[in-house]
C-alpha cells in the first residue's frame, strides 16, 4: 500500500515522522520498538499529535494502516500512573475488537506501570499482565471471571457491558481524560448510539473524545456536531477508500449453485495460502460449510452464534494455518488483524456499502498485495453498482487468466 493518502484534514497539522518526535516516556517508547514499530504509519504521524494536544479527533483510516495504535500510544502518554481510577476508555462494538485492543496495548505499555482491564460479556481472556512481555492469555468462562479491575487507568471494552458496570456503580469515570470509539459509524448507528448516550452522560465535561474508523458516512460526521468540540478532521476522501494493493474482480453467476460451483473452482485452481469468505448471514455460513467439508476442505467458521471461547478457539486455528478456510458473518469484517490473508472472497454481495471496503479490508495487510472476488447474482448486480459508484472504483470482470492475478 501506498504510504500517500489523499485526505481531507484540518489545515496546520504537524506531521511526526518519528515516535521520538512525540515526546513520549522511554518506558512507552521502549514498548513501541519491542512491538516491532521503528516509525509512524501515515495516520498516526498525522493524528497522535492533536490528541496528545489536547483535541477532540475525527480520524478516517484505510483497514491496516495502523489506527489500533494510534489510539493506544495516545491513551498510554496522557494517563498518569500515579491515579489509580480510569483515565482512558476505548469502545469497540464487538468483543473480539476490544479483546485485540487490550492485547495491544498491554504489549506497547508493558515497560510501563499502567494498568489496562477488559470488560466485556459472557467471558473474557486473562494474561498475566503487564510488565512481563508476554501475552499468556487464556479464555475464562463468566462464572471464573474475577472481578475487573476497576482501578486501571485503561478500561476497554464494549458497550453492553461499560453501561452495565456504570448503572451499577462500579465504574467511575470522573477521572476520565479520554474516551475512543473504535469503528466510530458503527458505534453510532442504531444498533449502539443509545448505549454509547447513555455512557457519555457519565462523563466529564472536559473529556476528549476521539472517533475513529475506515469509513465515515455523512450523516455519523453530521452527529458529532452534536457532542464534539471543534475536532481535528482527518478524513479520506471517498474514491480513494479503496485500498491500493487489493485487485477487485466480479463473477456472474445465475443462482446460488452456480456461486458455489465457482467457489469450488477458485479453489481446486489456486494454492492460495489462507482466505476469508464472507456470507450475509449465519445460516449461509452454515450451508456453505457443509458443501465444502463434502469436498475435504479444512474450513473454519464464525458467526454471532458462536461464544467468545469458541470463537477464539477458531480463529487461533486459522493464524496457526490449521484451517485454510474461513467462513465469516460481518462480524469479523472490523478491525480483526490477520496478516497472512490474500484473498477475500464475497460470497454474498453486502447490502450496504460500508461492509465492502471493511471485507476486503481484510487482505492486503500493512500494504500486502491482496486480492477481493465478488460473487454477483442479478440480484446482488445494483449493490455492486452502489459500491463501484461510492468509492469511484472500478470491479472488474475475473480474467479467464485468474490464476496469474491471485497468485
Amino acid at each position: 500500500m501506498s504510504e500517500h493518502l489523499d485526505i481531507e484534514e484540518t489545515t496546520g497539522l504537524t506531521e511526526i515522522r518519528k515516535f521520538e518526535d512525540l515526546n513520549l516516556s522511554e518506558p512507552l517508547l521502549k514498548g513501541i520498538y519491542a512491538y516491532g514499530w521503528d516509525k509512524p504509519s501515515v495516520i498516526q504521524s498525522k493524528a497522535i499529535l492533536p490528541i496528545l494536544q489536547g483535541n477532540d479527533m475525527i480520524a478516517q483510516a484505510q483497514s491496516g494502516t495502523g489506527k489500533t495504535g494510534t489510539f493506544s500510544i495516545s491513551s498510554l502518554h496522557v494517563c498518569n500512573e500515579k491515579l489509580n481510577a480510569p483515565q482512558v476508555m476505548i469502545l469497540s462494538p464487538v468483543k473480539d475488537l476490544s479483546i485485540q485492543t487490550w492485547k495491544i496495548i498491554r504489549m506497547l505499555g508493558q515497560y510501563t506501570g499502567l494498568k489496562t482491564t477488559l470488560l466485556i460479556g459472557k467471558g473474557f481472556e486473562k494474561g498475566s499482565g503487564n510488565g512481563d512481555g508476554a501475552d499468556n492469555s487464556r479464555f475464562m468462562e463468566r462464572d471464573d471471571i474475577p472481578d475487573p479491575d476497576f482501578k486501571a487507568q485503561i478500561v476497554v471494552g464494549t458497550t453492553g457491558r461499560v453501561w452495565d458496570s456504570l448503572r451499577r456503580k462500579r465504574l467511575d469515570l470522573s477521572h476520565l481524560k479520554l474516551i475512543i470509539l473504535d469503528e466510530a459509524d458503527e458505534m453510532l448507528s442504531k444498533g449502539f448510539k443509545e448505549q454509547v448516550q447513555h455512557i457519555f452522560s457519565y462523563l466529564p465535561e472536559t473529556a476528549q473524545i476521539a472517533l475513529f474508523s475506515a469509513t465515515m458516512p455523512q450523516e455519523i460526521l453530521e452527529l458529532t456536531e452534536e457532542f464534539m468540540r471543534n475536532p481535528v478532521r482527518i478524513l479520506v476522501k471517498s474514491e480513494n477508500l479503496t485500498l491500493e494493493g487489493i485487485r477487485q474482480f466480479y463473477v456472474s453467476v445465475s443462482n446460488e449453485e452456480q456461486k458455489f460451483d465457482v467457489l469450488s473452482d477458485i479453489y481446486d485452481t489456486i494454492s492460495v495460502s489462507q482466505g476469508i469468505i464472507f456470507v450475509n448471514s449465519k445460516q449461509k455460513a452454515i450451508y456453505l460449510k457443509e458443501l465444502l467439508e463434502k469436498k475435504n476442505f479444512m474450513i473454519g467458521m464464525i458467526h454471532g452464534g458462536y461464544n467468545q471461547y469458541e470463537r477464539n478457539d477458531i480463529l487461533m486455528n486459522f493464524k496457526m494455518g490449521k484451517t485454510r478456510i474461513l467462513i465469516t458473518t460481518d462480524i469479523l469484517s472490523r478491525g480483526i488483524d490477520i496478516q497472512q490473508i490474500s484473498l477475500v472472497i464475497n460470497y454474498d454481495i453486502p447490502f450496504k456499502v460500508e461492509p465492502y471496503l471493511h471485507r476486503i479490508g481484510r487482505s492486503g495487510r500493512f500494504g500486502r498485495k491482496g486480492c477481493a472476488i465478488n460473487l454477483v447474482t442479478y440480484d446482488d448486480a445494483s449493490n455492486l453498482k452502489k459500491i463501484e459508484r461510492y468509492y469511484e472504483t472500478l470491479i472488474e470482470p475475473l480474467p479467464m487468466n485468474f490464476i496469474d492475478v491471485i497468485k
